[in-house]
Formats: C-alpha cells, sequence, structure tokens
C-alpha cells in the first residue's frame, strides 16, 4: 500500500518573499495618512496576522473611518511598491527540492488574491506548487487555524503528515493548534527567541540555509510519493 506524500506548507511574506518591510512601510504610511501615528516596530510585530486584527490592535478598531481609510491606503502603496519586492535566497530552490522527492508543495498564505497575484507572479514557481490558499479561504487568518485546516484538506493530508514553514509567530500558532510541526526562518525579522516561544521546532536563516540542512530537518521525516 502507497502512502500518501507529506505536504509542506508555506506562508509566502517574509518566509518565500522579502516583503515583510514593505508591509511595515506602506502600513506606516497609510496610517500617518489616515490621521493617526503607529510605531513601525508596532506594525512590524503585527505583520502575518489577519487585516482586520492588525487594524484592531494598532488602531483599536477594523471598522472605523479611520481603519478603513487606513486599509484603502495600504493597499494602493503596496500596489505602488511591488516592483520593490524580492524573492528570499533559495526559496525556488527549495520548493523545486520538495517537489523533485515527491512531496506536496502548498502555498498556504492568508494574503488578499490581489497581493497574492503579485507574489505568485514573482516566485514563478507554479509547475511545482500542488495546492494554493489566499484570505478568500478563511473568515479569519493567522493566528487562527483555519487557513492551515483549508490547506491540509485541499493537499489530502493529516496534521501529523504535513510542516508548516513560516517567518512570524503567528505561522507559529496557527500550526500549533491544529498539530502541525512548524518550521521558522527569520527572514521575516522577528527573533529566534520569540519563534520558538510560539512553537517552532527548528530555526533556520532564510530558505537557502533551511535548504542546506534540509537531511537534518523536520521536512525529513514526511512520507515521499
Amino acid at each position: 500500500m502507497t502512502s500518501t506524500p507529506g505536504a509542506v506548507l508555506f506562508d509566502i511574506d517574509g518566509t518565500l518573499v522579502d516583503s515583510n518591510y514593505i508591509h511595515v512601510d506602506t502600513w506606516s504610511r497609510a496610517f500617518a495618512d489616515a490621521g493617526v501615528t503607529v510605531p513601525s516596530w508596532r506594525i512590524h510585530r503585527c505583520i502575518g496576522m489577519d487585516g482586520d486584527k492588525l487594524l484592531e490592535t494598532l488602531v483599536g478598531s477594523s471598522d472605523s473611518a479611520v481603519a478603513l481609510e487606513a486599509k484603502d491606503l495600504h493597499t494602493s502603496y503596496y500596489e505602488e511598491a511591488t516592483d520593490r519586492l524580492q524573492i528570499l535566497p533559495g526559496a525556488r530552490e527549495l520548493l523545486q527540492r520538495l517537489n523533485d522527492q515527491g512531496l506536496t508543495v502548498v502555498l498556504a498564505t492568508s494574503a488578499p488574491e490581489k497581493e497574492l497575484a503579485y507574489l505568485r507572479d514573482l516566485l514563478d514557481v507554479e509547475d511545482v506548487v500542488s495546492v494554493v490558499t489566499s484570505g478568500e479561504d478563511a473568515d479569519v487568518a493567522k493566528p487562527s487555524p483555519e487557513i492551515v485546516e483549508v490547506a491540509l484538506e485541499r493537499a489530502g493530508v493529516n496534521a501529523g503528515d504535513a510542516v508548516m514553514i513560516g517567518d512570524s509567530v503567528w505561522d507559529m500558532k496557527a500550526s500549533a493548534r491544529v498539530g502541525v510541526a512548524a518550521i521558522a526562518v527569520r527572514c521575516g525579522g522577528v527573533p529566534e527567541a520569540d519563534l520558538r516561544a510560539a512553537g517552532a521546532e527548528a530555526v533556520y536563516e532564510d530558505p537557502a540555509d533551511l535548504l542546506e540542512h534540509f537531511a537534518d530537518s523536520p521536512i525529513a521525516r514526511l512520507s515521499v510519493a
């Protein structure tokens, strides 16, 4: 009897694409232009969580006039900044390695569809990706585990046959809530201690570092096709 191949779930922002600080910059500008000052370090701490949750955390509401204006401005400023997006070292090579080994590659992001389109165009890895999620697939994004659950269902695997790779504490917490082993990368700007405290089993600098230590990583436990 052939076992179902394991799945590797990826966050994208800050994990495969160097976009976190672009989000910090565009949110900072959006808040300022909406008439509220939010320190950049506080914005950075919220990158990776659900957009409404980010607004509730930073300005106290997700549906106030200020919040709605800031959200629209962020969308506009981010679109203007997409030419600054860069693929993180080893991202494409890591995805290719996983596909070559027969593992199911999943982009398990809660990014809005329009932002996701920019990220997918930049990555240009459609031939090795089997499953993709977006913000439209979950009512509440990370740290809620809903997007991880959707990704598992679409990949046809149980939590024990998957690994989640992300850069934020929200990725780690969402994975832990459904029993998926979590690997963290530091290229999103979050300290290793915070990532481990949130549930990361292993921490690497970036996709290239994980690829270099592939054989000793939690991914090595997964069944292959």
